[in-house]
């Protein structure tokens, strides 16, 4: 029998990396002669630089940069193609665990940081940005990130713009003749693992603002912030991108990056999993075990997990996610490839616990599930 095993970050309790060991452990203790293939996965979030430098045989480059909070933070980035591309990771600099939960504020943090990351690899000469903006902790519309890179925002008084979200509503104009001139030579790829747009009900305010710490206040301040900056960009290049797919994760990072560095968009899991030749794989495969901290209906927009499981759906091959919590509308993934759904919580946890004991509770949750397909087999065999 061979088992791939491709899960997500268990966001703030495992990479990836530590998932696809506790999950091959719990089922190499039921089935020891089966053949495990591990893919650590990420889909624009956290772990894509050490997903892509892992597959093509890259470099991990540290440094410290301005973190969320404007606090220096140890980040890093990634060379591949002999160094002609960088792999960015928004969460390195800009993430949500780089902000304690008593700390949590997307009206007071800011992408500056992801910003002197692009910097560096500019300073490396790269040719090539990914960039992944999957994990942040902002909704700041990638206006750090533009003042790093050179840009300037102005207030309606004629100063300065803070570069967090606190003071969007009060934009008044943008000048970018002072951008970093090596951007006009450098292709920048965006990679992310949603769809949701700017604004509206599903958009980077309302969806996901309160999972960094906002209130309905905040949300509200937020939402009304985005759609002046969407204003204020529709002016400049005639685009509206209040609806666009995909621009209202990170914070709406990518509008900057697509209205202002001539971006493009891309599928995070389709990016990580060219990078890897995963298909190559899926054709002589039994089975395929995923893996993510939550999954709800958001899960559908994107994200890795469904990702992985359309391919395999392709080559009919059973699919089995892991997860830390089941949310609302998890019926909807059950056509998209996934067969079925466990919950690695063995009883009422706080979420502190939870998170402490993820990779015991991971593996535990596995060791369970190989022996219900161990029984399977022989109800199998009998019948």
């Amino acid at each position: 029998m061979k088992i791939i095993i491709a899960p997500d970050s268990f966001k703030e309790s495992l990479t990836a990396k530590q998932a696809a060991r506790a999950i091959e452990a719990g089922f190499m203790a039921v089935f020891p002669a089966a053949k495990y293939l591990c893919f650590p996965m990420a889909d624009g979030g956290e772990g894509t630089v050490d997903a892509l430098v892992a597959a093509k045989g890259g470099q991990r480059i540290e440094l410290a940069v301005a973190g969320p909070l404007k606090t220096l933070v140890k980040a890093y980035y990634g060379l591949l193609d002999n160094g002609d591309t960088a792999v960015i990771e928004m969460a390195a600099a800009s993430g949500l665990m780089q902000v304690p939960l008593d700390q949590r504020n997307p009206l007071l943090t800011t992408s500056f940081g992801t910003g002197q990351l692009m910097l560096a690899a500019l300073d490396h000469g790269v040719k090539k940005i990914i960039l992944a903006i999957g994990g942040s902790a902002t909704v700041d519309g990638g206006i750090g990130m533009m003042q790093a890179l050179g840009a300037s925002f102005y207030r309606k008084d004629g100063h300065l713009l803070e570069f967090v979200a606190k003071e969007m509503a009060e934009l008044e104009r943008i000048e970018l003749s002072t951008l970093d001139s090596r951007l006009q030579q450098c292709q920048i790829e965006i990679v992310c693992d949603v769809n949701n747009p700017l604004i509206g009900q599903h958009g980077a305010a309302k969806t996901f603002a309160p999972q960094k710490g906002a209130t309905d206040e905040m949300v509200t301040h937020l939402e009304q912030g985005l759609l002046h900056y969407a204003d204020i960009i529709q002016s400049m290049t005639g685009t509206d991108y209040r609806y666009l797919p995909g621009s209202g994760a990170g914070g709406g990072i990518s509008v900057a990056a697509l209205a202002f560095l001539n971006a493009t968009l891309c599928s995070g899991i389709e990016t990580v999993c060219q990078a890897m030749h995963f298909k190559d794989e899926l054709a002589t495969t039994d089975l395929v075990i995923v893996g993510e901290g939550s999954m709800d209906g958001q899960t559908l927009n994107g994200k890795a997990l469904i990702g992985i499981a359309k391919l395999a759906a392709q080559y009919g091959i059973p699919v089995i996610a892991i997860v830390g919590i089941q949310g609302k509308n998890i019926a909807a993934v059950y056509q998209q490839g996934v067969n079925a759904v466990f919950s690695i919580l063995p009883r009422v946890l706080s979420q502190q616990a939870a998170l402490e004991q993820g990779e015991l509770n991971l593996q535990h949750c596995a060791y369970n599930i190989a022996k219900v397909l161990q029984c399977g087999i022989i109800l199998a065999k009998n019948y």
